[in-house]
Parts: structure tokens; sequence; C-alpha cells
């Protein structure tokens, strides 16, 4: 079996000889430290040895509530913010069909996304939408008073129950939350749904290996073991005992971390050339900018969709400020096959790509805009995946955490806490008046009035 690979030449080129080389000591002291466990936020390092541990009856049981839900739903909703969401979101998007929801072939329920926001319009389109669809919700919310996702469950769940009448509902309402405490654990157990355990020391983003992700994703018909068995697989190929050079998390840890404190680079942009893969890189943004963002440090996660963004961004990537490095995920070998055609009049003067695969055009674009930002001064990492299958993604989800945990500690940060989420939530509770931000709400109000 073949695995994802990383080439790092285009991007060692602009930092001295031997910097990489001279990071070993301290990737192996970051990486031991998540194996003994003395390093910040030890509490939350369940993911850590998270696919190795995984049993066959834990996916079945997974796979049995999936099947369930797939027999009575036309229509599933994945209720849910940040890591709540983005890790299955993700992983759908990259092995659906890019146009799922107009070609469903009713063996799949149709898999929507929603408590990812507070916009009204988006509410109230999806209420209408679900009207006439036998339709189900997984909440997903360790608390179940997250605001956005608590508030949409409350409209899916009554809604839901009106349609189907409260005991079908409790069929198609599965619950992924806490294992003793919170709302929507107490809703749960209240109204007899289904319920999976979010593991107290998994942190939100380091979850989709989890039922927060595996749940959702055989839901869309995915093999959620062949997903965790490329993850097992990358556990095993980036372990603390594989030698520095031939552990890719330990180079890609290690690489983007010179290049922030040697070369001056602060932004680093995931760039794909196939269009499957935006949520992938949104689900990398949440892991790398809240494992990274503290104390004033941390690399800004920013991301690009090539080609199509080189025709918004490509000009200030090609020449703004050198303050950005790049990490391209490249994908070998596309699911199908597509030729370009002759046309006899070439009015468009692409008759020389007759007969060519669209996908080598791609890879021509790729090569040459790699060599291009290269010579600009844009440091290029590659990550190399073989094909978008639930193997390779699974490998690809495990390389990103490892190499995330590694590089949060060669920060001396505490990679697995976000303190800073905490802020706008606590100034949008006083703003609202909920109870028990009374003093919080009259220092806003005084600041405002002070602001005028």
């Amino acid at each position: 079996m073949k695995s994802i690979s990383l080439d790092i030449t285009k991007a060692t080129q602009f930092l001295k000889p031997g910097t990489v080389e001279d990071f070993e000591s301290k990737v192996k002291e970051a990486q031991d430290a998540l194996e003994k466990g003395t390093c910040p936020g030890n509490d939350f390092l369940g993911w850590l040895h998270l696919p190795s541990s995984i049993t066959s009856d834990f996916l079945n049981d997974i796979q049995a509530c999936a099947n369930t839900l797939r027999e009575n739903c036309e229509v599933l909703v994945v209720a849910g913010i940040g890591g709540s969401y983005l890790g299955a979101r993700a992983v759908i998007e990259a092995l659906n069909n890019s146009f799922a929801w107009l070609v469903n072939d009713k063996k799949n329920p149709t898999i929507l996304f929603a408590g990812n926001n507070i916009g009204e319009d988006y509410l109230a389109e999806l209420t209408d939408y679900l009207k006439d669809k036998k339709f189900g919700v997984i909440n997903i919310s360790k608390s179940g008073t997250t605001t956005e996702t608590a508030l949409t469950f409350r409209l899916l769940k009554k809604q839901c129950e009106e349609q189907r009448g409260k005991e079908e509902a409790k069929k198609v309402i599965v619950a992924i939350t806490d294992a003793k405490k919170g709302a929507a654990r107490t809703c749960a157990d209240k109204e007899g749904y289904k319920s999976f355990i979010i593991p107290d020391n998994v942190g939100g983003r380091f979850s989709v290996l989890t039922p927060v992700g595996l749940l959702p994703i055989a839901c869309a018909g995915f093999s959620i073991k062949e997903l965790v068995q490329g993850a097992t697989d990358m556990e095993k190929a980036t372990g603390k005992d594989v030698p520095y050079q031939e552990n890719i998390a330990a180079q890609y840890a290690a690489v983007r971390n010179a290049l922030y404190s040697h070369a001056g680079k602060k932004i680093e942009i995931v760039v794909n050339y196939q269009p499957k893969l935006h949520f992938m890189a949104e689900w990398w943004k949440q892991l790398y900018g809240e494992s990274e963002g503290k104390e004033h440090k941390g690399i800004f996660p920013a991301a690009c969709d090539f080609t199509t963004d080189l025709h918004s961004m490509g000009q200030w990537i090609q020449e703004g400020e050198r303050s950005i490095f790049e990490t391209v995920i490249s994908i070998e070998q596309p699911q199908r096959k597509t030729l370009f055609p002759k046309d006899e009049e070439n009015l468009d003067g692409l008759n020389f790509l007759e007969g060519k695969r669209v996908d080598e055009v791609n890879k021509m674009a790729e090569l040459g805009t790699r060599l291009a930002h290269v010579d600009g001064g844009v440091p290029n990492l590659r990550i190399s995946v073989p094909e978008l299958n639930e193997y390779y993604i699974g490998q690809l989800i495990y390389f990103f955490e490892i190499a995330c945990g590694i590089s949060g500690n060669l920060l001396s940060v505490n990679p697995f806490n976000q303190p800073g989420v905490e802020a706008y939530k606590k100034n949008m509770f006083a703003l609202l008046n909920k109870p028990g931000y009374e003093a919080e709400s009259k220092a806003i109000q005084e600041r405002l009035a002070n602001e005028k």
C-alpha cells in the first residue's frame, strides 16, 4: 500500500544549510513530551494513539447507527460548529460527488451542515427545505449550550417531532456529547436518543476520528474502517521511534517552524489543485490556528483553491510581502478520466491539448505555479496523496494532527486549549443580557456610550 509523502526541497533552499537538521533534537523533545504526557495540555492527548485503539466493535456500533439513519432519512442534518463539524465535512466533501445534492442516487441521505453560524436567512431556508423531507439530526455538542449549535438544534428538534411524530423522531435524532454532564446529555437521556460519547481527553479540532466525525462520514456512505486504517498506518509511520529524516510529520513540523523562526515566514498558505479539498483546508485552518495562535505567537493559517484563486490571489502571492510560504496538497491520480477534444475551428487555440487528460493540464499548472512562486521568493512544501479515498484521507488527517502537536510544542505554547475563543462569547452574552452577565453588560454599555 502506498503512503502520502512530503517534499521539502523547495522550502529548505530558503534556509541556511543544516537548519532543518538542527531541529532534530527539538523535534524529538517535542514528540517525547507528547508521548510522555509532559507537555502543556497533556489532559487532551487522547487523539495521539486513538486510531490504533479503535476496535471493530466500536466501528460496528457506529455503522449500525448510521445504517438506521440511512434507512429512515432522505436528509441528515449535522448540527455542530468548529471541530464538531469541520472534520466530517472535510472528509465527506473530499470523497463525494461534487454535485451530490443534485444527483442523489437515494442510496445515501443528503448530508447538510448547520449549527455553524447564526444566519437567520440560512436557518429559515434550511427549515423551509426540510418541510417535505424525512430528515434526521446528528447533534454534536459537548456542552449542549454552544449558541450556534443549540439554537439550530432547538429549531430542528421541534420541526422533526412535528413532521415525524415524537416516537419516530427518537429514531432519527442522535446525540454526540459528554458522557455524563451538559444540556445535550440531559436532553438525550430524557428523550431516549441514541448517543455517542465525545472523549474528555480529545479536543474538538482533534475529534474527527471519534464519533464526531465517524458517524456523519458513515451516514454519507463511506468506509470508516478504511479511514481509521489509514490513520492507524500513519500513526505507526510517524511514531517517535521512526528516524527523523524518514518521519514526514517531524519534517513538516521542523521545516514550517524553521521558516517561521529563521526566515521570517509568518503565514502558511495551504494550496490544493483539487476542488474537493476545500473543506480539508478549512479543517486544517482550525487545527493549526486554534493550536498555535497563542501568546502572540504562531504561523497564520490561510488557504487557497488553485487554479481558481490564482485569478484572485495569485498576484499577491507572486509579488506581495515576502512573509508567506505554501504547503501544496497534490492528488496524484484523479478518480475520473476526461480527455480534451479536438475542435476543427480551434478558435480558443487549445488544439495543442487534444487527447490530453484534464489532470495533465492541472498538474502542469501546479508545477508551473510552484516554480513561479519559488522564483518569487515563496518557499514551497508539497504533500503528495496517491488518490482521494478513505484510506489516504485517514493518513492525511493523522499526519496533520501529529505534526500539529509537535509544532505547538516547538513554539512552547499549549496546543490543546483555546482561551481566546471565549472573549467574543462573553461580550455576546453580555450584549444579549444573558443571566449572570450583568456586570459585563454594564461595562460594555458604558464603553459603547463613551465611544459615541
